[in-house]
């Protein structure tokens, strides 16, 4: 089977996972408020919104891709990304998102959910990345990277400041 692969894939794929972080923000929100915490997951569900966004117009600003891929027989590929993709913490099923909530006592719990998904979601691209045959396919996904990295830092300092004040 020949896997059709490069960056708009990956844009596609992004724009979903934020689509579910989003939500995933929005019933945290909900469900601890009223707090700090609260008020950082609403904030953070906005940052999911702008994310879809930008990658959308990344996305837009992409040339046409040609029909190609890469050749895989066995379709390793899409069982890794089918598998990848159902492992992912942020859910498309609200259902599915408020029984992962139920499991999370609380905030920080839940805090800490999201950016173990954050850092899945960037190994994942990184993968995507060495998917990509075209160097300007990779060049594109490396900008993705580089704001979920960003994205994952900015959580990391929220929750440093939510949960190790001294």
């Amino acid at each position: 089977m020949i896997y059709p692969f490069n960056a708009a894939e990956t844009f596609k794929i992004a724009i979903s996972i934020e689509v579910n972080g989003q939500k995933f923000y929005q019933e945290a929100a909900k469900k601890f408020a009223p707090s700090a915490a609260s008020d950082l997951f609403t904030r953070l569900a906005k940052e999911e919104d702008v994310h879809r966004s930008l990658f959308q117009k990344m996305l837009d600003s992409l040339p046409p891709q040609e029909d190609g891929g890469v050749y895989d027989p066995d379709n390793e590929i899409g069982q890794y990304l089918t598998m990848m993709a159902g492992l992912h913490v942020f859910e498309r099923d609200p259902q599915k998102v408020e029984k992962l909530l139920a499991t999370v006592k609380d905030a920080k719990g839940a805090l800490e959910l999201a950016m173990g998904s954050e850092k899945e979601s960037i190994a994942f691209y990184v993968q995507l990345k060495a998917l990509s045959a075209e160097l300007a396919d990779q060049i594109q996904v490396d900008k993705l990277i580089a704001e979920e990295s960003r994205h994952l830092r900015v959580l990391a300092k929220e929750y440093n400041k939510l949960f190790n004040a001294s």
